[in-house]
C-alpha cells in the first residue's frame, strides 16, 4: 500500500506535522511520500492508496496568494521567522485547481492558531470540501493542530501527527 502526504507551508510547521502523519502512515503502508504541494503532480499522487492533504490556516480557511504574500512579508519583517524552501510556489487552492478527479482514500488537517476555532478558522474543512469535489472518500474528521503564539508547534503536537497517521493508517487499512 502507497499513501502520499501533500502540504503547504509557509514557516515550517505544516511540514513538520506531514512529516509525522508521514512516519505514523510508515508503520502499516509499503511506501509513504511526503511531499510540498509544488512537487505532488498528478502523476505522484495518481497511484496512492491514500492521499492527504494539509496546509495552514490563513485568514479562517486555505491560504490564498495574498495571505502567502502576507506570510512572506511577515517573514521579511521578523528575523524569528524564516520562510520554507517552497513557500513563494504555488499553494494548495493553484493544485485543487490542477488536481484531477479520481476515487482515491484521504484526509485533512490543518495548523492553525492555538485558539477557539470559531476565531481562527480551520484549513482542514475547506481542503476535506476540495478533496470530496474532487472524488475523494474523506476518511477522517478534518485535524487541526495547533501553533503558539511564538509561531512553534505547541508541545506534543508532533506526536499527536504520528498517532493520527497511525489511525489514519487504520482507517484506510481494512478497506484494502
Amino acid at each position: 500500500m502507497r499513501a502520499v502526504v501533500v502540504y503547504e507551508s509557509m514557516f515550517g510547521n505544516t511540514h513538520v506535522v506531514a512529516d509525522a502523519v508521514g512516519r505514523g502512515l510508515g508503520e502499516t503502508f509499503d511506501e509513504v511520500e511526503v511531499l510540498a504541494v509544488g512537487d505532488a503532480t498528478p502523476a505522484r499522487v495518481a497511484d496512492a492508496d491514500l492521499l492527504v492533504v494539509g496546509g495552514p490556516t490563513h485568514v479562517h480557511g486555505m491560504a490564498s496568494g495574498t495571505s502567502r504574500r502576507a506570510a512572506v512579508q511577515q517573514a521579511e519583517d521578523h528575523d524569528e521567522l524564516h520562510l520554507e524552501p517552497h513557500a513563494d510556489g504555488p499553494g494548495l487552492r493553484d493544485w485543487f485547481a490542477e488536481l484531477p478527479r479520481a476515487e482515491q482514500d484521504a484526509a485533512a488537517f490543518d495548523t492553525r492558531l492555538d485558539v477557539n476555532a470559531l476565531l481562527s478558522g480551520r484549513a482542514s474543512k475547506a481542503i476535506a470540501k476540495a478533496l470530496g469535489r474532487h472524488g475523494r472518500t474523506v476518511l477522517d474528521h478534518p485535524t487541526s493542530f495547533l501553533v503558539g503564539k511564538d509561531s512553534h508547534l505547541v508541545e506534543g503536537q508532533e506526536d499527536e501527527a504520528v498517532r493520527w497517521g497511525r489511525q489514519l493508517a487504520g482507517l484506510a487499512a481494512p478497506a484494502r
